[in-house]
């Protein structure tokens, strides 16, 4: 019989446990970060919102005043990306003008102009992957939050509800603001688990836009 030699046995258990190194790195792909990791059951509502409201214009198609400059960088690029139907309104010369009342329902402190619960496993799925990993985030490149999307995972305050009222389940759900204009999130009742990394990079902005855009049609 043919013996192998001992630097034969070290290639063999070289390899096996390189195996085993990829095999366990492959299996833990799916582990997200923390409080993401625990909310995989919990539900996931959208929201749209107006990431900025300006005065009401003085003429029609007259262009809206004090938009800041990020809003007006985004709407001259990066807004390309997102359907027209699913653009805030009162940004556009023209355009549908913002919602005048001030009695309407907000998702921390922005107008919510809709919302969709996220029903679907594989787009349920693609919002916690979203978020749970923090190589979709980077570094901010600016410092603002006009957003124009909001995504609450786990159970809000009952409808109409006074402010502060415990949410329905008991735990904080974890809310996050999502500004394609600042390339930027923010969460809320959590801490961000990547630190200062909370920048969009341009990937995770596309997975955004594709997101949204399968919750709201357009």
């Amino acid at each position: 019989m043919k013996r192998t030699s001992v630097s034969g046995w070290y290639s063999v258990l070289g390899s096996a446990f390189g195996l085993g190194l990829l095999l366990t790195s492959t299996g833990c792909s799916s582990t997200l970060a923390q409080p993401f990791q625990g909310m995989k059951s919990q539900p996931v509502t959208v929201y749209r919102l107006q990431n900025y409201e300006p005065p009401q214009a003085a003429a029609a198609g007259a262009v809206p005043a004090g938009i800041p400059p990020q809003i007006q960088q985004w709407l001259s690029a990066g807004a390309q990306m997102l359907p027209p139907g699913l653009l805030p309104p009162g940004l556009l010369p023209g355009g549908t003008p913002a919602p005048s009342s001030s009695d309407v329902p907000r998702f921390h402190n922005f107008r919510i102009l809709g919302s969709m619960a996220i029903t679907d496993k594989t787009q349920h799925e693609e919002v916690l992957d979203l978020f749970g990993h923090e190589s979709n985030f980077q570094a901010p490149r600016q410092s603002c939050m006009f957003a124009e999307f909001g995504f609450q995972i786990g159970y809000g305050a009952a409808p109409g509800a006074l402010p502060g009222t415990p949410p329905a389940g008991g735990a904080a759900p974890a809310d996050i603001l999502v500004s394609l204009s600042c390339d930027q999130v923010s969460m809320i009742n959590y801490a961000w688990p990547y630190g200062t990394k909370n920048g969009l990079t341009p990937d995770s902005a596309k997975k955004i836009v594709a997101i949204v855009q399968k919750a709201f049609g357009g």
